[in-house]
């Protein structure tokens, strides 16, 4: 109303200054009669003269909006970001979304947005734009002009444009592994320093759901990050913190890094959009400003006055006097100037208003601000898992959604790992296969809609096509790298058999052709193992064959145990099944077993093994002997060669016992499966269960509705023990002669839905322990975090939801202890796990579900695969791994077979005839020095050849402060053992991502205050410089430290 009283005052005024001779016209006769005798046409005539009269009288101008505003240091500052949210795949997939395709899905093109932010930029060089997604941004420079790209790099000198968080996509933070969150931010950062010579500095992670403490320490303070903000946090923590003025923290997310690697965290009081009122992409329902006078709905002082509030409204739940309005949302600024303009004038008019100070900003400038006005911070630890946005609306179903591409992903993580070794092991080429295209399609892979398994089904088939390209270049450039180290360099190569290597990308569904071959002749296979890990390894390795009358020797021509194990049915339907459907075509051939091995392989380097028909009365591979439940006349069975004894009942086939000789660790234990029926949303809350929300209706164990016997495999080098524990569900537990723990593989699916009901399918594990509602998931891979059923360190819980609300993500592993005991359970990929009763552990294994959960990817989580014009629910097949110790004694476990699960032994396949590949190739190697191990609590992340010959080195420490007794302490790395026989000039400790000196870096890091802090805060002890004489490398629990190495000469293994 104040507004409309405004305008009718101005008009009035109008009217009475350049009308004011026209009352006179009037005759004294026309006022005795009075206006009641005016006529209606009168009265329209007398409004019209005043309308033009009035344009003539006023002129509409040109309006130079002053957009120059700085922060004013006693006013509230409201630092207007704007920016644009662009999913690097979702409802559409990437490239759909670059250029614009694929429309009748969602009208969202990249390509626009960054043609129209740049021209809207290029017009005032006050207006500011940060942009974040690199793959994007990367796609749409290729395309520009050398004048274009002159002019953007002139905004970005000047600040104009910004580049925020700086990986190639704003990566998810429950479902990857670190080293991939590390790898897809190195590739954007280092094409950010390549073409403009800058360093991000802020992290932007506004959409991921949850939040995890790697993020903080990790992918923040070791970038170099001053700061890092994000939208999604459970709707109960968001609530007392705008109650508290808490929404802005010092977040330390590692114990073992304390203070060391913290950051400073802005939470939005909304999401990452602007107040309502003030979204103004074309067909928003915003009213924008309109100040022409001479228009109808001028609005000046009523948009200042919503501004003025809206600013008060959010200082109100802040410190200091300065807030951020995001100024834009998911694929914004397609048209750039139908924000700017509007911008321009909030600027413009709430500047000359007063109250408030309103400016173009960056969440840099922003961070800057806060750091100045000297503010005590709260601390915040641990992490912000999990969320939810509703009481009933626990965003935990996605930790293990898709699980099938969650797999692929982390196979092909460690994949890239290896070729990048390899690579460097050979030395580089600037011509021929490279991995540039399998790092492309994983980083973008670890976007928050892609890894997560909350994007589209098209979208899905869309990144696994990606991966499936770049892992088809990248196994040329390791079949190749194997091949140079192996041919030998003490021949000419006259008279050498051509050295082809295969490799067996469908291995995990038993199909291997190389292996499958049945020799003859006195030909034989051959079997190159490479270990990417720093420390020699002795594993069991298995590989399909077609017949029984085999042997296996080492490098040294000796025999050695191995043993034939029979497929169980699951495995050749799959096998059957998924063969068909990845080739087209049925697997020829009948497989008839596994053959398993014991192999031993040096550090970053091979052994080879042979694999040959046997002679008819000399020794061969032993036949595994079989046992049948029905068969067994006691009521137990044990299972063991080694050390680890199971025990299962003969009449139901659980697990009961677990026993180790060697520890003396004896425990009940037992292993089930069930399911939660996924909520179809018909209840008060019309919340469904779907791709990122778990929301259970009831639990049902599964159980054999009639007997099933199961299947005993006892040999030399592992037992087996095969179950069909309902139509879709089977699987092998295996007990290793020479480990400690036991291996489970799991085939669940097709998952019935037949009876119109959604199931999430799970395992328990479970104890007599009394573990006080406690247990501990990791971080990305990285620590284990402390979790309390029903409970949250940071408010009062309102438990809603109490088998939903108590999962989190597991991406190494999750345990449990009592006051003498550990259970810890490791997984082969990304899932969502919990212990809802003490002694227990609960793993989600797989999801098929049938209603949406309205969150926006419109689409049901119900994955199939069609083989012949016919479909079907996707099956799984996966491992976990379990093992029991004594207190304080399970980290190392977890921590080296973690390691080891991570980076599988890489098996290559060629064939030879007689003992020609034996004599004339290098059947044993190593990269390092062959009198050395790296120390059992560090790995080698990345070990990568890059331009001009230098080399990326990455080292982590794998344990936390305290963590264990013996490997929790500081360690070392000697560099000159670790590069043998190559003089190293140079080594350059770098940030996380590499794209600047560490010692710069630490120069520049802001100090922020903590509220409660003392100065007797323990010291956090970091590994010291690098001697360049000594050349030895310290690492500190929990810390990776990244090097650029330079070498006198590049001589690699085969110059």
């Amino acid at each position: 109303m104040e507004n409309d009283t405004t305008e009718n005052s101005t008009s009035v005024q109008i009217y009475k200054t350049c009308f004011a001779d026209n009352f006179h016209f009037q005759s004294k006769q026309q006022e005795e009669h009075g206006l009641l005798q005016l006529t209606m046409s009168m009265a329209i005539a007398i409004l019209l003269t005043i309308f033009l009269a009035g344009v003539v009288c006023v002129e509409s101008e040109y309006i130079a909006y002053n957009t120059t505003a700085g922060i004013v240091p006693d006013k509230i500052n409201v630092h207007l970001v704007p920016h644009s949210h662009d999913d690097v795949g979702w409802l559409k997939t990437v490239d759909q979304y670059y250029f614009g395709g694929n429309n009748s899905i969602r009208g969202a093109c990249v390509q626009n947005v960054l043609d129209s932010v740049i021209s809207a930029l290029l017009e005032d060089k006050n207006r500011k734009f940060i942009y974040v997604e690199i793959a994007f941004f990367q796609r749409w420079w290729r395309q520009q002009s050398k004048t274009m790209k002159v002019k953007v790099k002139e905004l970005v000198d000047s600040g104009q444009l910004e580049f925020i968080n700086g990986g190639m996509c704003m990566h998810d933070e429950a479902t990857p592994h670190y080293i991939d969150l590390i790898d897809q931010t190195t590739i954007g950062h280092q094409f950010i320093k390549d073409e403009f010579g800058k360093l991000p500095r802020v992290g932007w992670q506004i959409d991921p759901f949850g939040h995890s403490a790697v993020q903080a320490y990790l992918l923040g303070a070791e970038l170099g990050f001053d700061s890092l903000f994000f939208a999604r946090i459970d709707y109960q923590d968001r609530a007392k913190r705008l109650k508290e003025k808490t929404l802005e923290v010092v977040w330390q997310g590692s114990k073992s890094l304390g203070s060391s690697s913290q950051i400073f965290t802005g939470i939005f009081p909304r999401h990452y959009d602007p107040p309502d009122g003030f979204v103004f992409e074309i067909n928003d329902v915003s009213p924008p400003i309109q100040d022409d006078i001479l228009l109808f709905d001028y609005n000046v002082q009523e948009r200042v006055n919503d501004f003025v509030a809206a600013a008060l409204a959010q200082v109100n739940v802040t410190r200091t006097n300065h807030i951020m309005w995001l100024m834009g949302t998911d694929f914004r600024y397609q048209y750039a100037n139908s924000w700017f303009r509007q911008i321009d004038k909030f600027i413009h008019y709430v500047n000359k208003d007063g109250r408030v100070n309103a400016l173009y900003s960056t969440p840099s400038i922003y961070t800057d601000a806060k750091y100045a006005a000297n503010e005590e911070w709260p601390l915040k630890t641990e992490d912000f898992f999990p969320y939810a946005d509703h009481p009933n609306a626990y965003w935990t179903g996605y930790f293990t959604s898709r699980p099938a591409f969650k797999g692929y992903v982390r196979f092909l993580s460690n994949y890239y790992l290896v070729a990048r070794q390899l690579e460097f092991l050979k030395g580089r080429s600037s011509s021929g296969p490279n991995t540039d295209a399998l790092a492309d399609a994983l980083a973008i892979a670890q976007h928050h809609d892609a890894v997560s398994g909350t994007e589209r089904q098209h979208v899905a088939a869309d990144y696994a096509l990606r991966l499936s390209i770049g892992f088809m270049e990248a196994e040329k450039v390791v079949a190749s790298s194997l091949t140079f180290l192996a041919e030998s360099r003490s021949t000419t190569g006259q008279g050498n058999p051509e050295t082809n290597l295969q490799q067996c990308p469908l291995l995990n569904i038993s199909y291997c052709p190389p292996s499958e071959t049945v020799f003859s002749d006195g030909k034989s296979l051959v079997v190159v193992v490479y270990n990417p890990l720093g420390w020699k390894r002795e594993e069991v390795i298995r590989i399909p064959v077609s017949t029984e009358s085999v042997i296996v020797k080492d490098s040294d021509g000796r025999i050695i145990d191995s043993q034939l194990i029979p497929l169980s049915n699951a495995t050749l339907s799959i096998r059957s099944y998924y063969v068909k459907a990845h080739l087209g075509k049925s697997p020829s051939g009948a497989l008839k077993y596994w053959l398993a091995f014991s192999a031993s392989v040096p550090p970053l380097g091979f052994s080879t093994y042979i694999v040959s028909i046997a002679k008819k009365t000399g020794p061969r591979s032993t036949i595994s002997t079989l046992y049948s439940s029905e068969g067994i006349a006691s009521s137990s069975i044990k299972i063991g060669q080694g050390n680890l004894k199971l025990l299962f009942t003969t009449d139901e086939g659980k697990l009961t016992h677990y026993v180790n000789s060697r520890n003396l660790v004896t425990a009940s234990a037992e292993q089930s499966y069930s399911y939660y029926s996924g909520n179809d949303g018909t209840d008060k809350d019309p919340q469904a269960s779907g791709a990122y929300v778990f929301r259970p209706n009831n639990t049902f164990p599964i159980k054999s509705e009639n007997k099933v016997p199961f299947t005993v495999v006892r040999g030399p080098v592992l037992d087996e023990v095969h179950q069909q524990l309902s139509p879709w569900i089977s699987q092998i537990t295996r007990a290793y002669k020479g480990k400690e723990h036991i291996e489970v593989e799991f085939t669940i699916g097709p998952i019935p839905i037949d009876d119109g009901i959604g199931k999430e399918i799970t395992t328990q594990i479970t104890t007599a322990m009394k573990t006080n509602r406690t247990f501990y998931t990791d971080s990305n891979g990285r620590d284990f975090i402390k979790r309390i059923r029903d409970f949250r360190t940071d408010w009062d819980l309102q438990v809603n939801q109490p088998i939903a609300g108590n999962y989190y993500p597991v991406n190494l592993g999750i345990y449990v202890q009592d006051d003498s005991t550990e259970l810890s359970v490791l997984v082969d990929r990304s899932v969502g796990g919990t212990s809802l009763v003490d002694g227990q552990i609960e793993l989600m294994l797989h999801r098929r579900l049938i209603h949406d959960d309205v969150r926006g990817v419109g689409e049901v989580l119900n994955e199939t695969v069609c083989v012949d014009n016919g479909c079907e629910g996707l099956t799984i097949q996966g491992k976990f791994y379990l093992r029991i110790d004594h207190l304080g004694e399970g980290a190392k476990w977890r921590r080296t077979l973690g390691q080891e699960i991570y980076s599988p032994l890489l098996l290559a396949f060629s064939e030879q005839d007689g003992d020609n590949w034996m004599n004339s190739h290098v059947t044993t190697f190593s990269g390092i020095d062959p009198s050395y191990n790296l120390p059992i609590n560090v790995a080698i992340i990345t070990l990568q050849e890059l331009e001009q010959g230098k080399v990326l080195l990455r080292l982590a420490h794998l344990y936390e402060a305290g963590e264990d007794k013996d490997y929790s302490v500081m360690t070392s790395v000697e560099l000159k053992k670790l590069f043998p026989n190559k003089k190293i000039s140079k080594v350059t400790e770098t940030n996380l991502s590499a794209n600047q000196e560490r010692a710069a870096m630490e120069k520049k890091r802001l100090a922020w205050k903590v509220e409660g802090s003392t100065e007797e805060e323990t010291k956090v002890v970091r590994g010291g410089p690098v001697d360049p004489a000594k050349l030895v490398v310290e690492l500190a629990p929990m810390e990776i430290r990244t090097f650029v190495i330079e070498f006198d000469h590049i001589n690699m293994y085969g110059s």
